[in-house]
């Protein structure tokens, strides 16, 4: 038997979610400063890319792949928080196998995301008035937040989420033929046909007399 939803919950299904934005940090408690994210030392020039829900792998990775191929870029930062953040790691991973030798530290922590939601619009009653504005109402949640540092150059090994480089692959050993068995007394393979090349005893001897 299903259990009946909470009055809570009756409530939010009369709203749709407009949008959802992070909140901006003012109180500095969080790693690095407001504003300037989980890694305050970045290198010049360093690549930041905002993974949403909404996001296409394919058009992330072509961007960083494209970026990360300049000699003047050293590093690259994907970040992205609630359902974001499994398309995060999928996107480091993958430019992590295209490009070899990426040095990387991952920081997860938590941050405010304030949705908007707005109520849908209620079923005509005799009496409405139409035009009638529809309420909002504005949410804010602690999402958990992931953001993944690559990195060309060499990073301190010491700090927390650090991960070395992926070890290159050595070379792919060739497979050995499988070896066929043969029962006693078959002929192994060629001792038939050799056999078969030797002249017959009494053939040569017609030859000559031919």
């Amino acid at each position: 038997m299903a259990k009946p939803a909470s009055p809570q919950r009756r409530r939010m299904e009369n709203f749709r979610k407009v949008r959802s934005e992070e909140a901006p940090v003012g109180s500095g408690d969080e790693e690095g400063g407001p504003g300037s994210g989980p890694f305050a030392d970045l290198a010049p020039g360093a690549v930041h890319m905002r993974v949403k829900e909404g996001s296409k792998i394919r058009n992330l990775l072509a961007f960083a792949t494209a970026s990360m191929a300049q000699p003047a870029t050293r590093a690259i930062v994907f970040s992205g928080c609630g359902r974001a953040t499994t398309k995060t790691v999928t996107c480091a991973e993958i430019l992590k196998r295209r490009l070899a030798g990426l040095h990387q530290v991952t920081r997860l922590r938590y941050q405010s995301v304030r949705e908007l939601w707005q109520s849908l619009p209620p079923e005509p009653t005799p009496g409405q008035k139409p035009g009638e504005p529809a309420a909002s109402l504005s949410v804010l949640k602690n999402v958990p937040s992931l953001a993944i540092l690559l990195s060309k150059d060499a990073l301190d090994p010491r700090q927390p989420g650090y991960q070395p480089p992926n070890p290159h692959p050595g070379p792919s050993s060739q497979p050995t033929a499988p070896t066929s068995k043969r029962s006693l007394g078959e002929p192994a393979a060629g001792e038939g046909s050799a056999k078969r090349s030797q002249p017959e005893p009494g053939a040569a001897e017609e030859d000559q007399t031919a």
